[in-house]
């Protein structure tokens, strides 16, 4: 279909419409296990419990997002349960969410610039997995890079008006953040759905 990023935007609009509340509860429980799971690091060590954690239950929560996303961007019936569906595939999502990280860390460290292109690349891997849970990790980053081509400049405009966003939403001291990370979600389960058919 290849829409317009405002069309796609506007669309995530239209299937949140009644289910803000919904979304925002379930989305805000998503970031809360994956950021506070990090953060919480005790005194002395490189690799903390914490961190092992965050890297431990980040795909399997990744993966739980974005069935979650899906469902909402295709009208279908979206629960707050589905955010640890992910657990069902929880090796596939492990090493789908280690391969992503490890492959954009290191064009990261040639240049910056790479690292983004990367992650563009890989951004749609956890919504592959999502659709076909059996498919292998590997397969679902290769899969993402392939559809990615030819979309990662367009991917990369529309984080931009995200992140134009996410600043407005810091001016109302952070509360918009609870509208905004749902707006995300589903926006960028709306930008799969066009580009993969």
């Amino acid at each position: 279909m290849n829409m317009e990023n405002t069309d796609l935007m506007r669309s995530a609009r239209e299937s949140l419409k009644g289910k803000w509340g919904l979304a925002i509860l379930t989305l805000f429980i998503y970031t809360l296990l994956t950021t506070t799971s990090g953060s919480m690091r005790p005194h002395g060590s490189m690799l903390t419990i914490s961190s092992m954690l965050t890297l431990i239950i980040g795909g399997p929560l990744a993966l739980g997002a974005a069935i979650f996303s899906l469902s909402m961007a295709r009208g279908k019936e979206a629960r707050l349960e589905q955010i640890f569906q992910g657990f069902n595939s929880f090796s596939n999502a492990l090493i789908a969410y280690l391969l992503v990280l490890l492959y954009v860390l290191l064009w990261t460290l040639l240049l910056i610039v790479p690292g983004i292109i990367a992650a563009l690349g890989y951004s749609m891997t956890f919504f592959i997995l999502a659709d076909d849970p059996l498919i292998k990790p590997q397969d679902a980053l290769r899969k993402s890079n392939s559809m990615m081509d030819g979309y990662k400049l367009k991917l990369f405009y529309l984080c931009l008006r995200f992140f134009l966003l996410a600043l407005l939403c810091i001016l109302t001291l952070g509360i918009g953040f609870f509208w905004l990370i749902p707006y995300v979600h589903v926006t960028l389960a709306k930008f799969y759905d066009d580009i993969k058919g």
